[in-house]
């Protein structure tokens, strides 16, 4: 588990923490299985995750989606541009995936 979180990350978690979004309760650094997601819905089964650069079309990303996707969950992920540069819409984005 990491210790220090990347800006976007700390964005995401300033967002998600406390209920804030749609009163859904997020967990940070949550282990499910063999993988630990950035963050966590376990009520709505919903996986966010920050992406930076080196997750752009990863496998390992492909497989972890395609486990959590047979636990149950779903699995929204943001490039860390897109969470620094326009957080209202990744905020909005969230909600709408929490909702479905």
């Amino acid at each position: 588990m990491r210790k220090d979180p990347t800006n976007a990350e700390y964005v995401l978690w300033q967002m998600l923490r406390a209920k804030r979004l749609d009163g859904m309760k997020f967990r940070r650094q949550e282990p499910l299985g063999p993988y630990i997601c950035d963050f966590v819905c376990h009520q709505r089964k919903l996986i966010v995750e920050a992406d930076g650069w080196q997750h752009e079309g990863s496998r390992r990303d492909a497989d972890r989606d395609r486990y959590f996707e047979n636990e149950g969950y779903r699995t929204i992920r943001f490039p860390n541009e897109d969470i620094l540069e326009d957080a209202d819409a990744v905020a909005l984005r969230i909600i709408e995936a929490g909702r479905r």
